[in-house]
């Protein structure tokens, strides 16, 4: 706990617990049985055996009674749902973008986007990856090309905006293929893979003028972009003053469309969008979504769904909620960090990360040190968490080799709504003694590796 001082105001959660959801406590020998079972892989361990699920913020938030109550109000018309009206007004009013289509989840816009908008050797500029976005992004024919700055690479830097594009390097990818090569720039707020590192407004608006003069599109993955404008607003010059809402529109009217998790900001268990301003593509992307998903007014989505959405869109975009979800995350980093556990700096919106490279240093990237590490979370306490490095990356397709990026990360990933800081002290004590025999700790070797998306279905054995 913090210490108290007069006049000090800490935050708590701008809401009351209405409904619980009773937890199964179990013995060690169970999670190591667990463990075993699932490959030593924390996706294929089942959520009765979890104690506190840290796996992912997707689709895990707790809805608000209001949303709850929406699931009332569905209308499940097959077309012309009038939930997807509502959907669509409250995106234009918070978002901006003209045109919607509704998705499942996320990576169904993914989908749409690059089908729409890629061509066989065209390259995409991001500033870093995401494993579904690049992989959609290769299916299309395209190359993924990294364009973040250095610092986003390095987890001990303290940069307050690693999720900025490096211009540098989009200009030197520019010059050497071609703007005609380069349909648009994928820009992910909140970069996931980074840390949850923000980018700045005022990388925007030099990255906005730069896509003008070459005509590139700025394609916005906004799953998180509502707590990058948190950040903007804590952490740049000129923003203090401003809401979230304000500084969220300010983002989107300086990007040409979208793709939406909606299971992340907009707190709801399922769903998605896409989203633009061009009426050719968003004409293309109806016809579309109705091959993969659904007719274009539901887009795989109930309306009760969509109603859920649209209530969750206008929760999150308050001050109240972003400090309270943010608050809750950054607990836990400072707790960590004064314990000497080894994070990414400085810590993001939705997850603490662990530097699994540095936690153990003696397992070579190559044995999987994130991936030893997240099973050897789960045995000691039950703690469910996420690999986000070697397993992640994949291999090199014209190599085949692992790709052994830079950041070996552990993900701590804290569902919105969900936990009280008396469970993120649970996972400090856990990460804490893990961390006091981390030299015990082995590496691991795949024994099966899907063709796509390895991470998800992989498993493992420990080396001997």
């Amino acid at each position: 706990m913090n210490d108290i001082k007069p006049g000090h105001r800490t935050w708590a959660e701008p809401y009351k617990i209405k409904s619980v959801e009773l937890l199964r406590m179990t013995t060690r020998e169970e999670r190591e049985a667990a463990m075993r079972e699932a490959g030593y892989n924390t996706f294929l361990t089942r959520s009765r055996d979890v104690y506190i699920d840290l796996l992912t913020d997707s689709g895990t938030s707790a809805m608000s009674d209001r949303q709850w109550a929406g699931l009332m109000l569905g209308d499940e018309a097959y077309s012309g749902s009038e939930n997807f009206y509502h959907l669509e007004d409250v995106v234009r009013e918070y978002y901006g973008y003209k045109y919607l289509v509704p998705t499942h989840q996320g990576r169904g816009a993914e989908n749409l986007m690059s089908q729409l908008l890629i061509k066989d050797g065209d390259y995409i500029p991001g500033n870093m990856y995401f494993t579904t976005t690049r992989l959609h992004q290769e299916l299309a024919g395209g190359n993924f090309v990294d364009v973040i700055i250095d610092e986003a690479h390095d987890p001990d830097s303290e940069h307050p905006f690693k999720g900025n594009v490096d211009i540098g390097k989009l200009d030197a990818l520019v010059q050497k293929v071609g703007a005609d090569r380069v349909p648009y720039i994928s820009l992910e707020g909140n970069v996931n893979m980074a840390g949850g590192q923000p980018f700045s407004m005022a990388n925007l608006h030099e990255l906005h003028a730069y896509c003008r003069e070459y005509d590139i599109l700025i394609m916005l993955d906004a799953t998180r972009t509502m707590e990058n404008a948190w950040f903007i607003r804590e952490r740049e010059e000129g923003y203090g003053e401003k809401s979230v809402r304000e500084i969220l529109r300010e983002i989107c009217d300086l990007t040409d469309g979208c793709t939406m998790s909606a299971k992340k900001d907009a707190l709801v268990n399922i769903g998605g969008f896409f989203t633009c301003n061009d009426e050719e593509i968003f004409k293309k992307a109806q016809n579309l979504v109705v091959v993969y998903e659904g007719l274009h007014t539901y887009g795989g989505l109930a309306g009760r769904d969509m109603e859920a959405m649209a209530q969750g869109i206008r929760e999150a975009a308050t001050e109240e909620h972003q400090a309270a979800r943010i608050g809750q995350v950054h607990y836990l980093g400072e707790n960590l960090l004064r314990a000497g556990v080894p994070i990414v700096k400085p810590i993001g919106s939705h997850a603490v990360f662990i530097n699994a490279r540095e936690f153990l240093p003696h397992i070579d990237q190559d044995d999987y040190p994130a991936q030893s590490l997240a099973a050897e979370l789960f045995i000691e306490s039950g703690i469910r968490t996420m690999e986000r490095g070697n397993v992640s990356a994949g291999r090199n397709p014209e190599t085949g080799k692992n790709r052994r990026p830079a950041l070996e990360l552990v993900r701590l990933t804290i569902p919105r709504r969900v936990y009280t800081q008396a469970h993120m002290d649970v996972v400090t004590q856990a990460v804490v003694d893990v961390y006091a025999r981390r030299d015990r700790i082995r590496g691991l070797k795949m024994v099966y590796e899907p063709e796509y998306l390895r991470f998800f279905q992989a498993r493992f054995e420990p080396i001997t």
